[in-house]
């Protein structure tokens, strides 16, 4: 990720923490449930399960952000 990317997308996350839940996930991008679910079962965004939650890296949150720019 570029230096410019993280300083566009870091104020704008800040508040979130680390690892970061689908609501949380579906809030960062404005998106709903279907379509945050779908970037996940697709491993557009990389996240790990913990049983049944699905948990998400913030970074890779704007990883993904980063790579619909360029």
């Amino acid at each position: 990720m570029s230096k410019e990317a993280k300083k566009i997308e870091a104020p704008r996350f800040e508040n979130y923490p680390d690892i970061v839940t689908v609501k949380q996930l579906k809030e960062m991008l404005g998106v709903g449930n279907n379509q945050a679910l779908n970037l996940i079962h697709d491993n557009k965004i990389k996240h790990f399960r913990i049983g049944r939650i699905i948990k998400i890296p913030k970074t890779s949150v704007i990883d993904f952000i980063s790579s619909q720019i360029n």
